[in-house]
């Protein structure tokens, strides 16, 4: 069975990239956070206005993805700015020129329960390379609401880009799955935060690999047991023309809780042009899902399985190849109580038209 599903659509608007946000479930309720532009036929290899705002959105499905509700994200912004789209709009519009960003990034007081049933987090940025900072919210009832903006510190980084991975272990203990700007403060590197004070502070706990030549972005992580952990990250070699740049999955694995990592192999050898973000979910049944977009024609979400913790993945499962155009992918996967996953993703049907959102349910 599979079956599509949209989320959001709107002529004239672009609506995108659910993987910078989350997706948060609880049985068959589900919450899914995206980014809300406008349109431009001509702007490039993103058709999104720069020069008009992006507001930030969730959308709430209480069946599991058979319909949604979609509304403004109830979350205060830095100036009113939409979160983690500095680099899609012109800078008078970025959260990182806002007067009042400074003042509107709190130090978290360190009360969090990150083992309440109803929690969430999600964490936000300024841009991706030198100078960009970050912070995060939570929420204790299922999004209806988030506290914050909560300042994460630069851990010794010239740039933060932070969107939302995090591996919960207790009530006052939670590792953030991170991207900083490289040394020469161009995107980027993957590493690890903690708290273990219910998030009134967090170090840097380690560096996932070596840093690339090229870019490793994006970490999806998945906790295998009390001291494994596998992340998958979204990786770019160098190349001084990025379209002409291969694009990868690579998997790193930590055996002590994320104190150190071993480069584990690349499953997915190509995501098409500019590259695609892995999402990986933990099935009930103990395998593992990735799931991704390709960039290239077909243009196409994906998805490969594990029923090795990450050793070997299946060959690629086709969800839907009827793209477009390459602007599609960034999804994020859940799996709701009937056992079928359901995948959201930002998607267009056709070269000129609106980019929404969309959802696929699939069973595996």
């Amino acid at each position: 069975m599979v079956e599509h599903v949209t989320v959001y659509h709107q002529e004239g608007r672009y609506a995108g990239w659910p993987a910078n946000y989350g997706i948060w479930s609880w049985g068959d309720e589900i919450v899914v956070g995206f980014t809300l532009g406008y349109h431009q036929s001509d702007a490039g290899f993103h058709t999104r206005d720069r020069s008009r705002p992006f507001v930030t959105m969730q959308a709430r499905s209480l069946n599991g993805g058979e319909t949604w509700e979609v509304q403004n994200m109830p979350c205060r912004t830095p100036g009113g700015r939409g979160l983690s789209a500095d680099e899609h709009v012109q800078r008078s519009l970025e959260a990182g020129q806002s007067s009042e960003l400074d003042q509107e990034l709190n130090i978290c007081s360190g009360n969090i329960n990150f083992t309440h049933p109803d929690f969430a987090l999600i964490c936000a940025r300024t841009g991706l390379t030198d100078g960009a900072i970050s912070w995060f919210y939570v929420s204790t009832d299922r999004c209806r609401t988030w506290k914050g903006p909560y300042s994460l510190p630069m851990f010794g980084f010239r740039g933060i880009a932070a969107r939302t991975d995090y591996l919960v272990t207790n009530p006052h203990t939670c590792s953030l799955f991170l991207t900083a700007a490289k040394s020469d403060g161009n995107e980027g590197r993957v590493f690890c935060a903690r708290t273990s004070d219910g998030g009134k502070s967090f170090h840097l706990l380690s560096q996932i690999g070596e840093e690339p030549t090229g870019f490793e972005i994006m970490p999806a992580s998945i906790r295998l047991s009390e001291s494994r952990i596998l992340v998958a990250v979204r990786t770019r070699e160098k190349n001084d023309n990025w379209e002409e740049a291969r694009n990868y999955i690579d998997l790193y694995v930590s055996e002590d809780d994320g104190q150190t990592w071993q480069y584990l192999g690349r499953p997915v050898q190509n995501t098409g042009v500019g590259g695609n973000p892995p999402t990986m979910t933990k099935l009930r049944d103990g395998r593992l899902c990735m799931t991704y977009g390709y960039r290239d024609v077909p243009y196409s979400m994906l998805a490969k399985i594990s029923d090795d913790d990450g050793s070997t993945w299946s060959t690629e499962i086709v969800l839907r190849n009827d793209g477009g155009s390459h602007d599609i992918g960034y999804p994020r996967t859940v799996q709701r109580t009937d056992g079928s996953l359901v995948t959201v993703y930002y998607f267009a049907d056709e070269p000129d038209g609106p980019r929404y959102i969309a959802s696929t349910i699939w069973k595996v």
